[in-house]
């Protein structure tokens, strides 16, 4: 690969209030203290070409993919059984194998239910090959966002292209503060000297 392709894969795309990146691994851009909650959810999809459903996007191979089957918009539809935090969502697309059904523009809807969904965010793609990682903020307090019902619609494909195809969603949670606290707080117990004879003893396993 070339420098060039190394640099698109690891991309940061600024685009006024909304950012997102386009990266390899989601080792490097997720919080540790992060967790994948997708499969807290209901998923559903707006259509789908027989064999390639729903499941498909929740089934941790690259090499398969949900395609719709219908008219645009495209829509996935993430239901959660109680009111979440959500920090982040992953996509991975592959426009050097999916080309025309490869996604140019997405629209990140968040609400309690499916009719009162309203836009959060929308980006534009320019052939991304990669895992696409979105970031999800209340446009007042800048915090994760918080709701029932997250919707990801493909509004436009490349070339102009009617159905689509996605290979993986994955959607993380605000990082967990307590546990961070607690990994701080276990890091400073674990760096302070015993002070006295009887802890000294213990100081070392032998």
């Amino acid at each position: 690969m070339s420098s060039d392709d190394d640099l698109a894969q690891n991309a940061t795309f600024d685009l006024g209030p909304c950012l997102y990146k386009l990266v390899d691994s989601l080792d490097a851009c997720i919080d540790v203290n992060s967790r994948e909650i997708g499969s807290q959810a209901v998923w559903s999809v707006s259509s789908c070409k027989q064999g390639y459903g729903v499941g498909l996007l929740r089934d941790d191979s690259l090499d398969t993919y949900w395609q719709s089957d219908g008219t645009q918009p495209h829509m996935v539809n993430i239901q959660f059984r109680q009111k979440t935090d959500i920090d982040c969502v992953a996509i991975y697309t592959d426009y050097k194998a999916d080309e025309s059904y490869t996604p140019s523009k997405l629209s990140f809807r968040v609400g309690n239910h499916f009719h009162d969904l309203k836009e959060l965010e929308n980006i534009f793609m320019q052939e991304p090959s990669g895992w696409v990682v979105m970031k999800l903020r209340d446009k007042f307090e800048g915090k994760p966002v918080r709701a029932f019902f997250l919707q990801i619609v493909v509004l436009v494909n490349h070339q102009n292209g009617r159905d689509t195809h996605i290979r993986q969603i994955k959607v993380f949670s605000a990082p967990s503060t307590t546990n961070s606290m607690n990994s701080n707080l276990e890091t400073k117990l674990l760096s302070l000297p015993f002070s006295t004879v009887d802890f000294s003893m213990y100081s070392t396993v032998r």
